[in-house]
């Protein structure tokens, strides 16, 4: 069967890419429209140039300001959500509610609040609906083969997860995801954490620390930590650090190679074409288009698909297939509460036992209640008009 595939929020001009909010859905659009099993039949944004934009660029004929109107009046069977977090959580039910829907493929991070998390989950389970969240960074090459090596024993069993990024939401929340993936979706058990908030570090309308320390445990002994600052400078020396009792897998070092191995002493560099952020030209691609430029009128080699679209291609074949995909929205959950579970412990100041047992955004409550240390001292010294 041909799948009638649309898109909420298509963004604005997708050449302007940063925090503001650019437009995934034109990443996510590519990935549908390079398969034959797909066909992309409308989109909506409440900003009706942007719909205009976005149509024009892909020839489509239903365009929407209005989300739900254009559910039932397309009746898709696959639904891209592609709007900033706060609003993912209605997104996702209204669509998931929708007859017509199989599938809801949604923009990380997954909800601004632990409880919108799971009542996405737990709508599309109801419903009979595939959730996936954009988490395509466990089908990278890098992250495959560590996964391979760590399973084949390579490094021994399974110690410790370490990781380093900008924050624990937006971009940490690829790493928490691909914790859970390494540890085969171990039950956590306990977080313990300490956030710094400077100043209101806001990425596509979402409150971010600007600096945090975590630990945590997995039911199956395996220990996480994670080491965030806006400015980078973290206490981890790699994007992933893998260890095991024999040895250690690391993705994207920080010298920039995008998978090594240490079980001897001495680092042995694993050649990929790809790194944890997508695919780099190989040296078969690059020779192929060298070739090809010689030649007049010859086409250059079709480039290998990059993360966006092979997380297109595994969820509908997932859907093909009856088969739970790797970024389901039950797998992602699992990382998913460990950020709120961190905002949570340095709000109570001490270790959070899980399942957490709060519904909103520890982070968002404590800015709003004046809380977080630098935007108070901030406040306090900020003269009143």
């Amino acid at each position: 069967m041909t799948y009638r595939v649309a898109i909420i929020g298509t963004g604005p001009d997708p050449e302007t890419q940063d925090r503001g909010g650019y437009a995934m859905a034109y990443r996510h659009a590519a990935g549908y429209q390079r398969l034959d099993s797909c066909s992309l039949v409308a989109c909506a944004d409440i900003v009706p140039e942007n719909a205009q934009a976005f149509a024009d660029h892909h020839d489509l004929t239903a365009v929407y300001e209005d989300h739900e109107a254009m559910l039932e009046a397309v009746e898709p069977d696959i639904v891209s959500v592609c709007v900033p977090p706060a609003v993912h959580a209605d997104l996702v039910v209204d669509s998931a509610e929708t007859p017509s829907v199989d599938a809801v493929h949604c923009e990380k991070p997954m909800a601004t609040t632990w409880g919108d998390c799971r009542r996405m989950v737990s709508t599309c389970d109801a419903e009979g609906v595939q959730l996936t969240i954009d988490h395509q960074r466990r089908l990278s090459e890098p992250v495959q083969r560590a996964k391979g090596l760590l399973k084949g024993g390579e490094i021994g069993g399974l110690k410790r997860l370490e990781w380093s990024e900008v924050n624990l939401f937006d971009a940490g929340s690829h790493l928490f995801d691909l914790c859970d993936y390494f540890v085969g979706g171990a039950r956590a058990e306990w977080v313990l954490a300490g956030i710094d908030c400077s100043h209101e570090n806001r990425w596509f309308g979402a409150l971010n620390e600007t600096r945090a320390i975590a630990r945590w445990r997995y039911a199956d002994g395996t220990i996480g930590f994670a080491s965030t600052a806006e400015d980078g400078e973290t206490v981890v020396d790699a994007y992933l650090r893998i260890v095991g009792e024999d040895g250690v897998i690391e993705i994207q070092s920080e010298d920039g190679t995008p998978l090594r191995i240490r079980t001897d002493g001495e680092w042995t560099e694993i050649d990929t074409d790809e790194n944890v952020y997508g695919p780099t030209p190989g040296l078969l691609h690059r020779g192929l288009d060298e070739v090809a430029s010689l030649i007049p009128g010859a086409p250059s080699p079709t480039p290998p698909p990059n993360h966006y679209e092979r997380a297109i291609e595994h969820l509908v074949s997932s859907l093909q297939r009856e088969t739970e995909p790797l970024f389901s929205g039950r797998r992602v959950l699992r990382g998913t509460e460990l950020i709120f579970a961190s905002w949570e412990s340095a709000r109570r100041r001490g270790r959070v036992h899980l399942p957490l047992d709060v519904e909103g955004n520890p982070l968002e409550e404590m800015y709003e209640a004046g809380q977080l240390g630098g935007l108070r001292e901030h406040a306090e010294t900020t003269p009143t008009q």
